[in-house]
């Protein structure tokens, strides 16, 4: 058999195993209609039936590298790939499910879980609806400064809460890892391996390991405070705007399931250096601010080092994100965002505590600062 026909036949059950899931959870008759997705092998529909409103995620359990087994070493995770190493989740629903439900018991709103098959890789969970914070944003601009407000609250409450590493959904565990050296500079590595090669520039060995130890140095700064949780895609596309709730409950959150322990400012950083709208220097201010005195922290050298460093390893990151999107998931309209992230990058590495790495870029690969 022909790999179009193999492809056609997993196509066909796949859609019977959608199906068959929507018909026992009691959703068969619903409407459907795609939404967005993110970079990433998911696909979502939402669903309408007798006026209800629901959201299906569909994550293949085979569609992507495997995430990394209970006991890995950072050797077993290279071998395993990207996944592994950078410690995500893969196409394991489980991160989702429990994370969702661990989220929802300590007030915050993750999408309630209405029917699961963690096996085959479906979850139907409640529909926010269309309040993005982007969108939002964009209908009324005075409601940036609020909203922005009640997602650093939102933060600072999570950044206060106590949670295990290991997460659970009825039976289902999960483990919520720390983000160390290893996943840090994994991610880094998609801007040599995707973005430096887009302009045909070859990383020598000896050139990558002083990147990673420049790198590698500039996570000391990182030590200063208690880590947290952080969602790890936390920004104003994956927020909803839910003011009918009370609390730090009215912020929707989604994409959540790469979560892991890292320092505080980390999701701070991801929602106000966004590569998909601009702050404004004077909210940034603020809103670090407002973070720092609601969580029980010091707005000092040490944390705005700190996020400078969280800044500069995600910009890093997102330099070969939109590459690889295009090049190994077909998705060419992420390259769009290179102008603002290489904006970001460039406004970070002011920092003094980033300076060798400046100088690194301006060397080796000057057109990530062009």
């Amino acid at each position: 058999m022909s790999l179009a026909l193999n492809g056609k036949a997993e196509m066909s059950d796949r859609v019977a195993q959608i199906s068959n899931f929507l018909t026992n959870a009691e959703w068969g008759a619903a409407t459907r209609a795609p939404i967005q997705g993110d970079a990433s092998t998911r696909s979502y529909e939402r669903l309408e039936l007798n006026g209800q409103k629901a959201v299906l995620m569909n994550a293949p359990k085979g569609a992507e590298l495997p995430s990394e087994p209970e006991g890995a070493s950072v050797e077993d995770r290279q071998s395993l790939g990207y996944n592994a190493l950078a410690r995500l989740a893969g196409p394991n629903m489980e991160s989702f499910a429990c994370l969702a439900n661990e989220l929802s018991i300590r007030g915050f709103s993750a999408p309630q879980i209405l029917s699961a098959d963690l096996e085959k890789g479906f979850l139907l969970l409640e529909d926010f609806g269309d309040p993005v914070f982007a969108k939002v944003i964009g209908l009324d601009t005075s409601l940036e400064t609020p909203l922005y407000e009640a997602a650093v609250d939102a933060l600072a409450a999570i950044y206060r809460s106590s949670f295990p590493s290991i997460m659970t959904f009825k039976d289902v565990k999960w483990r919520v890892r720390d983000y160390d050296t290893a996943a840090l500079l994994a991610e880094t590595d998609l801007c040599l391996d995707w973005y430096a090669k887009d302009f045909d520039r070859e990383i020598s060995k000896d050139i990558r390991e002083e990147f990673y130890g420049l790198y590698a140095e500039s996570f000391k700064c990182l030590t200063a405070h208690a880590p947290g949780l952080a969602l790890r895609d936390f920004h104003a596309e994956n927020l909803f705007w839910l003011p009918e709730r009370a609390g730090v409950a009215n912020v929707g959150l989604i994409d959540f399931q790469d979560a892991l322990f890292v320092h505080p400012a980390y999701d701070l950083m991801s929602l106000i250096t966004d590569i998909r709208r601009d702050v404004s220097p004077e909210l940034k201010d603020h809103l670090i601010g407002r973070f720092c005195q609601q969580s029980g922290l010091k707005d000092d050298l040490d944390f705005r080092a700190a996020y400078a460093v969280m800044s500069v390893q995600r910009g890093t990151k997102l330099l070969g994100f939109p590459v690889r999107a295009d090049l190994k998931f077909g998705k060419p309209q992420y390259r769009a965002l290179l102008p603002r992230v290489k904006r970001h990058l460039n406004e970070d590495l002011r920092h003094t505590a980033l300076a060798p790495i400046r100088t690194w870029f301006d060397k080796h690969l000057p057109e990530a600062l062009a």
